[in-house]
C-alpha cells in the first residue's frame, strides 16, 4: 500500500511540476525589424555552427570489429 501511494504522490508531483513549467507566452510575433533582424542573423549562425560541427566530426567506421564481451573461454584439463 505504501508504494501504490508514493507512486501517486510522486505521478502528482510530476504533474504539478509540468504545469508550472509552462509558460503562459507561448509563441509571439513582432513587427519590429531590428528584432527580427537579430533573430535571422542568431539563426544563421546556429545553422552555421551546426554545419561546421558535423564536418569535422570523424565518422565510425563500419569495417572495424569489436571484441566481444562476455565471451570466456574455458580451460580444459589436459590428461
Amino acid at each position: 500500500m505504501k508504494k501504490m501511494s508514493l507512486a501517486v504522490l510522486f505521478s502528482l508531483s510530476a504533474m504539478t511540476s509540468a504545469a508550472f513549467a509552462q509558460s503562459d507566452q507561448g509563441v509571439t510575433m513582432s513587427t519590429d525589424p531590428a528584432k527580427i533582424s537579430d533573430i535571422e542573423q542568431r539563426a544563421q549562425d546556429l545553422q552555421t555552427r551546426q554545419s561546421n560541427m558535423q564536418t569535422e566530426m570523424p565518422m565510425h567506421k563500419s569495417t572495424t570489429h569489436h571484441k566481444k564481451s562476455g565471451m570466456k573461454h574455458s580451460k580444459g584439463t589436459a590428461e
